[in-house]
Formats: structure tokens, C-alpha cells, sequence
């Protein structure tokens, strides 16, 4: 199969009033597990691959994208390769120059952390340029929280994504999509997370732009199906699967300590990564709305 558009997930996701899954590729074993576990679903997602990878790859954007890209269109799955939380301004400069040459169609333009204007402002003077390269452009309101490690208290100051605030942030800045704060947080290990069901029908009452979740691994399948019938369009996984990979190398490591063959951890990570993609795929797809 062809590699496909995030534009186009995202709107059969809207057709459909479900959500396409979004997750984190940090190896080419993600990318592969990801793929893997896609296909065993039977569905569609996108793969992510985030600032912080992009700086664990020596800052090199070229080599992880074309590999996720090459993954994402030799698969039997839909997929679609999106970058996600980019704040420095030399990469987004180098996406919008290199991006949809290297299979990419979406990014996430990162500017939460700054005050309401400064959002605004840099939003929809990326838009403007990542527009005229065809790419698909999504944004933050309310701080999601826990990219630093710190995770934001229900009352903080931008802890919540305000319903009018996002339906104006998104005619000011003509931005595709919207992750919004509703309770969620990056990092999360346990999946006791609450979301404010009330606050995402709200949005998507007022905004016309597809809703995303961020920090989903600490979202229980339950609230995970009740946020998509409450309107969230996009649901991005990143930590769950960290936890199922890293559990799997550390089990086979521990069962022999004189291994030193990365593949005999590497296969049991790839594929702990698809088992848990394909369970994800599966409660979504469980959503009727």
C-alpha cells in the first residue's frame, strides 16, 4: 500500500465520528512494531515521530523520517508519518523545506508554553508557510502538561483548553487540528488518568477543527471510548509503548545476562510494541458514536 496523508485519516476519522490513533516512533523497531500492530487491527493510523526523537537521532530529521516513511508504505495498513511536538525553530524551518519530500504530511507546531499572543502569532505564521508545502498543521491550547515532567494540577493556570478561547485560537490561526487539555498528561505510567468528558463535547461544540488527545497512555480504554464518542478525532500513544517495549527487554535480558545479541530483545520489544498497538486499534474501532 501506498503511504498515506494524515489529512486523509483524520478525515475519514471525522466521516466515520471515530478517531485515528497516533503513535510515537523513537527506533525503527516502533515504526515496525507500529506498523505490525496496525495491520493486525485491520485499521489506520499515523506514525509520530516527535522533537525529542528527532534530538535523540543526533538531531538528524532525514534518517528516522524516511525510515518511518519506508516502513509506513510498504505496509498492508493505511499510515500516514506525522511530527509532533516540534518547537525549535531551525526544525521547523527544516520541515517545511524537507518534509513532504521525506513522506511527511503533518506536524505539530509546539507553542502552548508560550502567552495567548505569542501562541497565536507563531501558529499562524507557520500555518501560512507549512500550508503552501501541503502539509497538514495541528496546535495546542491549554497545556497538556508532563512533557517536562511536571504534571499540571486541574486548577492551574492552563491546565484547561477553554471552549471559546480554542474556537477563536482556531480562526486566528487556520490551524487543521487542535490538542486540547482535558485532563490528560505526557508520561504517564498508569492509566488513571480524568478526563473532563463534559469539557471535550464543549469544544467540539464550538470549534469545526478535528480534537486531539494528548498523553492517551495514561487514559483507560474506557475513557478512551468515551472520549471519542465525546468528539476527540485523533488519540496520540506515546508512553504505553515504551512501557511494553521496555518491559520486554528487560524480561529477556534478565532471563540471560550473558546475552549480547540485541536482536533476541530487539524481536520480543518490536513485537510487544504491535501487541499493544493492535489493542489500542481495537478500542477505538469498539467506539459507535
Amino acid at each position: 500500500m501506498t503511504l498515506a496523508s494524515t489529512s486523509d485519516l483524520v478525515a475519514a476519522a471525522i466521516e466515520n465520528r471515530c478517531a485515528v490513533l497516533a503513535f510515537n516512533a523513537i527506533t525503527v523497531e516502533h515504526a515496525e512494531g507500529i506498523a505490525a500492530g496496525v495491520e493486525r487491527a485491520g485499521a489506520a493510523a499515523l506514525i509520530q515521530i516527535s522533537e525529542n526523537t528527532v534530538r535523540f537521532h543526533g538531531g538528524a530529521l532525514a534518517p528516522i523520517a524516511a525510515a518511518c516513511a519506508q516502513i509506513a508504505g510498504r505496509s498492508a495498513a493505511p499510515l500516514a508519518v506525522h511530527l509532533d511536538h516540534i518547537q525549535d525553530a531551525a526544525l521547523l524551518d527544516e520541515v517545511i523545506g524537507s518534509a513532504p519530500a521525506l513522506g511527511v504530511t503533518s506536524v505539530m507546531i509546539d507553542a502552548a508554553h508560550l502567552d495567548a499572543d505569542e501562541n497565536v502569532g507563531q501558529t499562524a505564521a507557520f500555518v501560512e508557510r507549512a500550508h503552501a508545502a501541503g502539509l497538514f498543521v495541528e496546535a495546542e491550547l491549554g497545556q497538556v502538561g508532563g512533557k517536562d515532567g511536571r504534571v499540571l494540577g486541574a486548577h492551574e493556570p492552563g491546565a484547561r483548553t477553554d471552549p471559546g478561547e480554542a474556537a477563536a485560537f482556531a480562526t486566528q490561526t487556520g490551524v487543521d487540528a487542535l490538542a486540547v487539555a482535558v485532563g490528560s498528561s505526557h508520561a504517564m505510567t498508569t492509566r488513571d488518568a480524568e478526563l473532563d468528558m463534559a469539557l471535550i463535547r464543549d469544544i467540539a461544540a464550538k470549534v469545526s477543527i478535528p480534537l486531539v488527545l494528548h498523553g492517551s497512555s495514561g487514559v483507560s480504554d474506557d475513557n478512551l471510548r468515551a472520549a471519542v464518542a465525546a468528539g476527540i478525532r485523533k488519540v496520540n500513544v506515546g508512553t504505553a509503548l515504551n512501557i511494553a517495549y521496555t518491559r520486554a527487554v528487560r524480561g529477556v535480558l534478565e532471563s540471560d545476562a550473558a546475552l549480547t545479541d540485541p536482536r533476541k530483545y530487539l524481536v520480543p520489544a518490536r513485537e510487544a510494541v504491535a501487541e499493544t498497538v493492535a489493542h489500542l486499534c481495537r478500542v477505538v474501532a469498539e467506539v459507535q458514536v
